[in-house]
């Protein structure tokens, strides 16, 4: 039975990887300190004996260099994320996702881990104004945390170059989901904006709600992970790809489309006024990736577009989250 090691497997993407890999057949070791991850997302693998939870921290390298004893694959997702996260604390940002980074690099490495792939970010094509975002052409980080993103990527390139490590970094464009947390000053926009809605709260966009995003549904982020752990072509490794879906919805109809979905289960949502606020600082206008090079090289076809995720989405927060609705913090 094959492996493999998912960092921050507590966590919204991490959890979600736990749960495909075990039905796979895998053996799956989860490391997780619970800063931004959640036990009750992990809670049903604990009794599966495929499963291994390692509680402790990518910024410790002896927990990360036992965390990769007998590993075969890495899925690094591990890091603490959020723009205005990192410009309000950018110290312990780039300690996670920089030092934790190269921590668990050089514990693959010494483990003899076949490959690393790794959640990298849009973040990285920072103030290019290109669309669509083609892999090659970046632009000046916007924030801490795109530094941190984009250090990332260096450091992958040259353990693949220096020590013959295959690695794969998957830039996610604005993933969203089942498990997405939607509570607390850094919750992603589309938890944050149902939670709101449920509660019958008027939405605040920053801006004029033109500003747009390629908001990728989980299952796409699970099949490009899946994809990049077991490709066999050698020309598809040492590679970053976007992981996205190649469509672009604005703020203003994200919302539309979050009220029609949510209205199925309660009719007085499609009459919520939105509110809006200022711009965030840090913030890119549009964003828009091209996934040719995935499609190319690894054969990826997203399954879910913007409305078909949003739906499934929208379900599973309102049989999840009905029964305890609290306002976004």
């Amino acid at each position: 039975m094959r492996k493999i090691l998912i960092t921050g497997g507590a966590g919204f993407i991490g959890s979600n990887l736990c749960d495909h890999f075990i039905s796979k057949g895998f053996q799956v070791v989860c490391l997780d300190n619970f800063s931004t991850g959640f036990r009750h997302n992990i809670g049903h693998l604990l009794s599966n004996p495929h499963f291994f939870l390692i509680e402790g921290d990518i910024r410790n390298l002896e927990t990360c260099k036992k965390s990769c004893e007998g590993v075969e694959m890495v899925l690094h997702q591990a890091a603490l994320g959020s723009v205005p996260r990192s410009i309000g604390d950018p110290i312990t940002t780039n300690e996670v996702n920089v030092g934790g980074f190269l921590n668990m690099l050089v514990a693959a490495r010494d483990s003899g881990v076949r490959r690393f792939i790794y959640a990298a970010s849009s973040s990285t094509y920072g103030d290019s104004p290109a669309l669509p975002k083609v892999e090659d052409v970046i632009g000046k980080p916007l924030s801490p945390y795109a530094v941190t993103k984009y250090v990332n990527e260096l450091y992958a390139d040259v353990f693949a170059k220096t020590y013959g490590m295959e690695t794969i970094g998957l830039r996610y464009f604005n993933v969203f989901g089942r498990r997405q947390n939607p509570n607390g000053a850094y919750a992603a926009v589309i938890p944050k904006f149902v939670i709101q809605l449920m509660n019958h709260e008027s939405p605040v966009i920053n801006g004029t709600g033109d500003f747009s995003r390629d908001f990728t549904y989980i299952d796409n982020v699970v099949q490009m992970n899946e994809k990049a752990m077991l490709t066999e072509n050698s020309e598809a490794v040492n590679q970053v790809y976007n992981t996205a879906v190649g469509d672009r919805t604005t703020l203003n109809s994200l919302v539309e489309y979050l009220k029609e979905f949510l209205s199925e289960f309660d009719g007085e949502i499609k009459n919520i006024e939105v509110v809006h606020g200022p711009n965030r600082t840090g913030d890119i206008p549009h964003s828009l990736a091209s996934v040719e090079k995935a499609k190319e090289l690894l054969g990826y076809e997203p399954t879910h577009d913007i409305r078909t995720g949003l739906k499934e989405a929208v379900g599973w927060y309102w049989e999840n989250l009905r029964d305890s609705l609290q306002s976004s913090e």
